[in-house]
């Protein structure tokens, strides 16, 4: 919260006694209190890469096809675990893909709907097993706000049936 100060309050007390006329006591009580202003909370630490991402993940088996931008022929789709956000894919592939390179996208969503994109390949990691496979790390470039806005809206769905699958009664 800012603007707010925090600070430690200390409260000291006693208590005094006072003989009145009718031979009874009455006690009084005093109370201070000091306000020790405390050292502002360390700042948190800067959140990982992975923590900053833009959109939401969810890891769904799909239909995929990823083909060189520049192959004409029609590719065929394939059902994988596909790591997919609004921003790109993780998925596992057979073959090595060069960082930068721009591949075209094709997936086959809930509904037989149909999104293509172009992906940069931001990485390639080895998998070691089974052998000869990688995990290809991609971000959709020349993507329009309503294919975005298209996946956004079937994410949540993945997500909506997630947990209705997992956590209800």
């Amino acid at each position: 919260m800012r603007g707010l100060s925090v600070c430690r309050i200390d409260f000291h007390g006693f208590a005094a006694q006072e003989k009145t006329n009718s031979n009874t006591y009455d006690y009084l009580f005093y109370f201070c209190y000091t306000l020790t202003p405390m050292p502002p909370d360390t700042p948190a630490s800067q959140p990982s890469p992975a923590d900053r991402r833009e959109y939401f993940r969810i890891t769904v088996t799909l239909p995929i096809c990823l083909e060189h931008e520049t192959d004409t022929t029609e590719g065929v789709l394939v059902e994988k675990a596909v790591n997919l956000s609004a921003g790109g894919i993780g998925v596992v592939v057979n073959k090595t893909f060069p960082v930068n390179e721009i591949l075209s996208c094709s997936l086959l969503l809930p509904g037989q709907v149909l999104f293509k994109s172009d992906l940069e390949v931001l990485r390639v990691d080895p998998v070691t097993y089974p052998p000869n496979t990688y995990r290809l790390h991609g971000r959709f470039v020349k993507i329009t706000s309503q294919d975005r806005e298209l996946l956004i809206r079937h994410i949540l769905q993945f997500q909506r049936d997630h947990l209705a699958k997992h956590y209800s009664a």
